[in-house]
């Protein structure tokens, strides 16, 4: 049997991660209080202690408004971290995974982003990332990189509990309807990552539910499945919020190589968001 290294296995894709590997695999899962991916020289102990046959590296420090304002840490942890993994990794002779972000891409194409494009990071977040990627290319052949976007869990704060959270208390709710994405449900993003695995696969992929939306779309979905009434969610623009990280307004991923290599076809992010609510009421 296969072993997997799984860090960030406390984060809400490491959860869903530890859950879908866990039924194939034998599956290791470490988080912050177990490695800090900064330090080099752990890094490479514990992978080759724990010799892997794949390691996941769905760390990182994911705040996008934080990373502006600590970019030290960023850059530390997303890309200086991701140097670390992929150095123990080529080492000891294990498959890397690692976990990206459409925050690489711009939002100027305005039509979906293949693996072909061009990065072009307009915040720290997204930089910090890129960085990571471009030290895996350069140091291993065998990897996968996954870039994903707007996800969300059940083991984890995500945009889902936040809009129910604020139902509870107002009456109105303002949401962004000028940023489009796809939303993941990290319980499929889990599945098809443990797929991947499975193909043998390699190279740079994009993985995320079918179909796109705004943040203000994706709130009055919502509302509707948990048939909460009566609160009204307001659409603004980006502008209005001036959050410190500027967010790409178009950054829906297309999964053509996905659905052409690997024959796997995300199901729509609405049937995703239904079965979530089903589980959230289990």
């Amino acid at each position: 049997m296969r072993r997997i290294l799984v860090l960030g296995a406390k984060g809400m894709l490491g959860h869903d991660l530890l859950k879908a590997l866990g039924e194939t695999y034998e599956v290791v899962g470490l988080d912050i209080e177990d490695l800090d991916i900064t330090r080099q020289e752990a890094t490479r102990n514990t992978i080759k202690e724990i010799s892997p046959d794949v390691v996941i590296n769905a760390a990182g420090y994911t705040d996008v408004d934080g990373c502006e304002k600590k970019m030290r840490k960023a850059f530390a942890v997303n890309g200086k971290g991701a140097k670390n993994v992929a150095q123990g990794c080529r080492n000891n002779g294990a498959r890397l995974i690692y976990i990206s972000t459409d925050y690489i891409f711009d939002g100027e194409k305005r039509s979906r982003y293949s693996e072909y494009d061009l990065p072009n990071p307009q915040n720290i977040y997204g930089e910090s990332k890129r960085l990571g990627e471009w030290y895996i290319e350069r140091f291993l052949d065998d990897y996968l990189i996954i870039r994903t976007q707007w996800l969300y869990g059940r083991y984890g704060r995500n945009f889902v509990e936040t809009i129910l959270a604020l139902a509870d208390e107002r009456e109105k709710i303002e949401v962004v309807n000028d940023q489009v994405g796809s939303p993941t449900y990290t319980a499929d993003l889990s599945k098809t990552i443990s797929a991947l695995i499975s193909k043998d696969l390699r190279g740079v992929f994009h993985v995320c539910n079918s179909g796109s939306c705004s943040w203000y779309e994706f709130a009055l979905e919502i509302l509707k499945l948990a048939g909460i009434e009566g609160v009204e969610i307001i659409p603004i623009s980006s502008g209005v919020l001036n959050r410190p990280a500027k967010r790409p307004l178009y950054s829906v991923l297309s999964c053509k190589k996905l659905r052409k290599e690997a024959g796997i076809k995300m199901r729509p992010w609405r049937a995703a968001l239904r079965d979530y609510f089903n589980h959230r009421r289990e």
